[in-house]
């Protein structure tokens, strides 16, 4: 698992619009929330993409974009955004080797059943490319305006 201030991985990824996203292109430019979550249009992973929505001025005047991660495909992605507004860019990682890199496909267990999944987790990364925070295991509710207050102070 990865640890505050250490270099995050780098990743090029394609968004909703199949359009090529990298870590590298907010270099000396802009912060990055690089959260992950399970499956598009969930009850957790709506509350959490609606919040960060509501937040998206407020992360853009802190300077900061919000890029959300799941193994969906860009266009569930797209219907996702479009059924619930959404005004972040959503990352379709289908092979799972950005879940990989930042460490957030793992075993979990659920009503006494094991399986592989991705764990929520957010990570904020500053414009040097470095981890400020790291967080495994989010409680979708209220994370986005948690996350808001940390980049603020950045």
């Amino acid at each position: 698992m990865l640890e505050k201030n250490q270099a995050a991985p780098l990743f090029s990824s394609v968004n909703q619009h199949n359009e090529i996203i990298s870590l590298s292109d907010y270099r000396n430019k802009q912060n990055v929330v690089l959260y992950f979550y399970p499956k598009d249009d969930t009850p957790g992973c709506t509350i959490e993409a609606n919040q960060f929505t509501a937040l998206a001025s407020e992360f853009a005047k802190a300077d900061t974009v919000v890029l959300g991660v799941s193994k969906d495909s860009c266009e569930s992605h797209q219907a996702f955004i479009d059924k619930f507004g959404l005004k972040v860019d959503l990352l379709a990682d289908t092979s799972g080797e950005l879940c990989d890199a930042y460490g957030v496909w793992q075993e979990k267990e659920k009503n006494g059943v094991k399986k592989m999944g991705i764990v929520r987790s957010t990570f904020v990364i500053d414009k040097e490319g470095r981890l400020i925070d790291v967080i495994y295991g989010v409680t979708a509710d209220g994370h986005a305006q948690d996350v808001l207050n940390k980049v603020a102070s950045l």
